[in-house]
């Protein structure tokens, strides 16, 4: 178990007002599909699952002050912000089930603020292949999926940028950015001045997935609250298709199984984001099924069975129906 709680709420946003690509509003039923509850109740969880929250149609409009269909973003982040704190206060463990990435302004403003209230630690861990910090000015579509980490930091609509009830709702220094491969310029000049912690691919082909998770956890102790969002992205698009802006180059299935297991070893998950999961665009439900399977890593499940005391591998035990290739 890699966290305090042992329910685990469903929260499914199904909408995709933040991206380019339709299709993503599918995403929680497509995780629904491929056997997630079942998934977390074969890690010992209660899974209470909440259905879809009902929010306003996609209006696709065009950008108006740098910013698309702001009306309806907002809307779905209310939503998000109201059920993800809801329960967090009753000791629940929430995952997201998006939905566009901008979803994740409503559901980490909720976090930070249970945190606060709480006394306790923030660390946002954003597994993505962008770095997601454009504002309306730096933007080149308005697309506010590419922008909820710079509102989070305070930079955006006040509407926006106030849903946790304090501006900013977290801190650039709590964040830590591992898998980006693809930053627009004026992006990339604010995550310098913000001095943000980003591991990107280089890195990550330089030092190994394991020093890159381990120096994203420095620091995570007791006290901390780990967020993790979960943008499918992250994943190489030779095993993960299902999503509207595939880049190439990202970690393999190994890779991204040591990421998600480590970050389980902390025991100090407390929310997760699940986004940008396009069935769309999927090959029979095959994203989403991978996607099933790396939660189940980060709730515990592991391919080695091994000694709590060293760490070492005891035995290989063959736990997994995904093939190495997949």
């Amino acid at each position: 178990m890699s966290a305090p709680q042992r329910s685990v709420t469903l929260i499914g946003a199904p909408t995709d007002v933040g991206a380019a690509e339709l299709g993503a509003s599918m995403g929680p039923e497509a995780m629904r599909v491929a056997g997630l509850r079942a998934a977390l109740e074969a890690r010992g969880l209660t899974v209470i699952d909440r259905g879809n929250l009902a929010g306003p149609a996609n209006p696709c409009e065009p950008p108006r002050s740098g910013y698309r269909n702001l009306a309806a973003v907002l809307e779905w982040n209310r939503l998000v912000h109201a059920a993800v704190y809801e329960s967090l206060g009753a000791a629940q463990l929430p995952i997201l089930l998006g939905g566009d990435h901008s979803l994740g302004i409503g559901s980490i403003s909720a976090v930070a603020r249970h945190c606060r209230e709480a006394g306790r630690k923030l660390r946002v861990l954003w597994l993505d292949a962008h770095a997601d910090f454009n504002t309306g000015e730096l933007s080149p579509s308005g697309n506010v999926h590419g922008m909820p980490l710079a509102v989070l930091c305070g930079l955006g609509p006040r509407a926006l940028t106030g849903l946790g009830g304090q501006v900013p709702a977290i801190h650039p220094q709590w964040i830590r950015q591992i898998g980006v491969r693809s930053v627009d310029e004026g992006e990339r000049r604010l995550v310098h001045e913000l001095a943000v912690e980003v591991f990107d691919m280089r890195y990550i082909d330089e030092m190994g997935m394991r020093v890159t998770v381990e120096q994203a956890l420095a620091g995570v102790d007791a006290d901390t609250h780990l967020h993790v969002s979960f943008d499918v992205d992250f994943l190489d698009p030779d095993i993960a298709p299902g999503v509207g802006t595939t880049v190439p180059g990202g970690p393999t299935y190994r890779e991204a199984q040591l990421c998600m297991e480590m970050i389980a070893d902390t025991r100090q998950v407390g929310s997760l984001d699940v986004v940008e999961l396009n069935p769309a665009l999927d090959e029979r439900n095959r994203t989403a099924e991978l996607a099933v399977n790396l939660l189940e890593s980060l709730f515990g499940k592991s391919t080695l069975v091994r000694r709590q005391d060293t760490g070492r591998a005891l035995d290989v035990v063959s736990t997994r129906s995904t093939p190495r290739s997949a």
